[in-house]
């Protein structure tokens, strides 16, 4: 039997404060008080400390003088930089994953796509969209085995977390149209297309990035 990956105590600290940056419960601005934390999840100062740090790599939290830790400002100008080196990184490893994914690979990434169907079906859920979305891209990358460029990738989209959730909330539209792109780039896989999938991709995330810009630019 298989057991659950172990998790530190700053690890935990580090997706409940990660979590509830994303669903909106500590917005903009907001100061994150370490004693207040510390209390509220019932550890230590030290692991919270440890978490704002992390989440500060992330871009969700900067530290000010005499404020201490605020959770950081969406940035319009940001995003370009973002989903430029998403796009350069991904059709890069993409590339170099096709000739060698499997039959394996190719199911569970299938799998993956039958959960996001599920969750449009039944319009609940919606919040595991983005881990889904890691999953089903992680998948399709693994076999190319260059785990420096992956680790950038997962480093990046953890930045992106935070615009991905914004526009989740606020259009349904954008997961049909990734959703569609994403059966789309799966079939070019299975077909070893790497130079039309590399391409697909590359517009994928473009297109995401646009949606996200137009939604912010609008508030």
């Amino acid at each position: 039997m298989s057991r659950a990956p172990y998790k530190t105590l700053t690890q935990s600290v580090v997706e409940t404060l990660r979590a509830r940056i994303l669903k909106g419960e500590f917005g903009a601005g907001a100061p994150l008080r370490q004693d207040t934390l510390a209390q509220e999840l019932h550890v230590s100062r030290v692991p919270v400390r440890e978490a704002l740090i992390q989440l500060e790599a992330q871009g969700l939290v900067r530290f000010e003088a005499h404020r201490g830790a605020v959770v950081t400002e969406l940035d319009v100008d940001a995003i370009d930089e973002l989903f430029y080196l998403r796009a350069m990184l991904e059709c890069d490893i993409l590339f170099h994953a096709i000739d060698k994914l499997t039959e394996a690979d190719l199911q569970q990434a299938a799998e993956i796509l039958a959960e996001f169907d599920q969750i449009l079906e039944t319009g609940t859920h919606v919040e595991r969209w983005s881990e889904l979305n890691r999953r089903f891209h992680t998948t399709l990358y693994g076999p190319a085995q260059r785990p420096r460029t992956l680790a950038l990738v997962d480093q990046i989209n953890l930045s992106c977390d935070r615009y991905i959730q914004l526009e989740l909330l606020h259009s349904r539209q954008g997961i049909i149209t990734a959703e569609r792109q994403h059966t789309q780039l799966l079939q070019l896989c299975r077909e070893r297309r790497k130079f039309e999938a590399a391409a697909l991709l590359k517009q994928h995330i473009e297109t995401a990035g646009q949606s996200i810009k137009q939604l912010l630019n609008s508030r």
